[in-house]
């Protein structure tokens, strides 16, 4: 009965005010873009306004950090990638738990990867990348949006995978790594086709393949992925997800969890997340429970490959 009253009248009123979408990355990025989309998409089913806030540092741990130690009252929740697996991996003094510190809501999609350069660089197919790379291996200019970030996880992975540790330009964002990419300052990049795609299309960018285990459809789809093009095993798609700090009541949850089903199964967020080359999750893993096992998944799965990585690229403590 108390809990009867508890619950009713919290989700009668929620949201009374606006909630606010954290992403711990710059504007214009990846995930940013995809919070985005969701805040629009949230909008109608919640009946309020849902704005995204960015939270930059420490690769993307400060804004997971701000989620967890946030008011548990659904106002403020946190949207992330693959950095909630592999944080714990890349940090030793990480200030929060993914499996304790958070309420998790569900999966929103999965983004696979190109491998991308300057549009002047002397390769125009893949064999000639590798060429051209196993000619200067120490000379390479590969960019990465900072240490945690899914280009930072991609570009270690590739640098493990030819065995070769090349010259890294660590920006404070995605957006600023393009930037440079397009002006010719770096040579490589590996990251989101949500980032990549239009850059592709425009002739920004070179591309040379995609990351994931099996050739992608639309507008890249005569791209090897990097297993077909020698990089045997070589398989990584970036997911990201919805958190609310540990604790929110459960009435909240419940309401969250089916506004954001609601959008997962919306014509027009699906259409937006292709345009991106992200595919929508609709799966078990867009339930809460099957989230929160699969990102534990993820954490052992993570672990040796970052294991093996460890003598590339670059690390924070």
């Amino acid at each position: 009965m108390l809990a009867a009253l508890v619950s009713g009248p919290v989700l009668a009123e929620f949201p009374d005010k606006p909630i606010t979408l954290v992403v711990p990355f710059a504007a214009g990025g990846p995930t940013d873009k995809v919070a985005r989309d969701l805040a629009e998409a949230l909008r109608g089913p919640l009946g309020g306004a849902v704005t995204v806030e960015n939270v930059t540092g420490e690769g993307g741990t400060a804004g997971a950090t701000k989620v967890a130690k946030a008011n548990a009252d659904g106002y403020t929740l946190l949207v992330h990638h693959i950095g909630m697996a592999t944080a714990p991996l890349l940090y030793r003094g990480l200030k929060f738990k993914p499996l304790e510190d958070f309420e998790y809501l569900g999966l929103i999609n999965e983004v696979p990867m190109t491998l991308v350069a300057r549009p002047n660089h002397p390769a125009n197919t893949w064999p000639e990348l590798a060429k051209w790379l196993d000619a200067r291996p120490d000379r390479v200019q590969l960019a990465h949006a900072g240490i945690g970030s899914a280009s930072h996880l991609c570009g270690l992975l590739f640098q493990a995978a030819r065995k070769a540790d090349l010259q890294t330009a660590v920006y404070k964002g995605t957006g600023p790594a393009m930037a440079d990419l397009i002006a010719g300052k770096v040579d490589l990049m590996c990251d989101q086709t949500s980032n990549t795609l239009a850059p592709i299309e425009g002739g920004k960018v070179k591309a040379y393949a995609v990351t994931t285990n099996r050739r992608l459809s639309g507008p890249l789809a005569k791209l090897p992925t990097l297993d077909e093009a020698g990089l045997k095993g070589f398989n990584i798609t970036i997911w990201n997800g919805v958190y609310a700090p540990k604790g929110t009541p459960k009435a909240v949850l419940d309401k969250l969890h089916g506004a954001l089903k609601t959008v997962m199964q919306s014509p027009d967020f699906q259409k937006r997340q292709h345009a991106l080359g992200a595919e929508v999750v609709t799966d078990a893993r867009s339930n809460p429970a099957e989230h929160r096992k699969f990102v534990q998944s993820e954490i052992v799965r993570w672990g040796p490959i970052l294991k093996s990585a460890a003598q590339y690229g670059d690390w924070l403590d």
